[in-house]
């Protein structure tokens, strides 16, 4: 691998990182870019001649001087190693999550928790899909969310089928202490992985999806909580059916909120 760094005269916000990033990261030879912008110098790792990279920036006139190019064995970069262990630390909270939501959910005979897991469950795959994309090009990324929010509106529509199931012929009533309590414990769970994500401040698209996704499980959690406590006073298993068709509707906002992002 190359490791090529230009000084930049013109660089001097994140507007031309930006427009530097669109115009490299579509050329398959270009592995990772740094930037400094105080010291306005660009580091691009690349496989192969330099030529197309520097003709690229050179098209976008703002100053470019090539000031060193060397052999480096770094594969693994910081950027990447920190998105990296992010994903892997959410994804393995989700899924855990996933496995307990729709455990008690089915024993407690729950639909928000069943709707909840099945949201977590989606996150996980979510985290797992973005954990490909990490380095990858802006192209890349914005398939990945695109596959994310098609996913979620997927699930939305067979939770409105289960919804729509219960409110016909299913009238069992739920614990509401179990929801009350794995809800909690979700929120908590949701609210670290949320605080991590807003940590890392990063503006890619895949890791924008997720803090997407972890927001609308927060909202969830909260609704669940309330919905135990409406089952409890209204002796009903109603709220829980409603609460379970709110989420899927939170789903289907999150995932057209995803799919935005990738037309930016």
């Amino acid at each position: 691998m190359e490791k090529t760094t230009f000084e930049i005269k013109k660089m001097d916000c994140p507007c031309e990182e930006n427009l530097l990033r669109m115009k490299l990261d579509v050329i398959e030879e270009v592995k990772n870019l740094e930037f400094d912008i105080p010291n306005r110098k660009l580091t691009v790792y690349h496989i192969g001649n330099i030529s197309e990279i520097e003709s690229s920036i050179n098209d976008l006139k703002l100053g470019d001087t090539l000031l060193s190019s060397e052999t480096t064995e770094e594969v693994e970069f910081k950027e990447e190693s920190g998105q990296r262990k992010l994903l892997w630390t959410v994804l393995a909270i989700n899924f855990a999550f996933f496995l307990i939501e729709m455990s008690t959910g089915i024993i407690s005979k729950s639909m928000g928790l069943v709707a909840d897991s099945l949201d977590m469950l989606a996150d996980s795959f979510v985290y797992g899909i973005s954990l490909l994309a990490v380095g990858g090009t802006i192209a890349r990324k914005n398939n990945v969310s695109k596959l994310a929010g098609y996913f979620q509106i997927l699930l939305a529509i067979i939770g409105f089928i289960e919804i729509v199931r219960r409110f016909l012929g299913d009238d069992k009533m739920p614990d509401f202490w179990t929801m009350i309590i794995v809800s909690t414990f979700a929120l908590i769970a949701n609210g670290i992985c949320l605080y991590l994500f807003m940590k890392s401040k990063s503006e890619e698209s895949h890791m924008q999806a997720s803090m997407i996704f972890t927001s609308n499980d927060i909202i969830i959690n909260f609704g669940v909580i309330v919905s135990a406590v409406l089952v409890s006073v209204l002796n009903s298993n109603k709220p829980d059916l409603i609460v379970g068709a709110i989420v899927f509707i939170l789903v289907i906002y999150g995932a057209i909120r995803i799919l935005r992002l990738t037309r930016n």
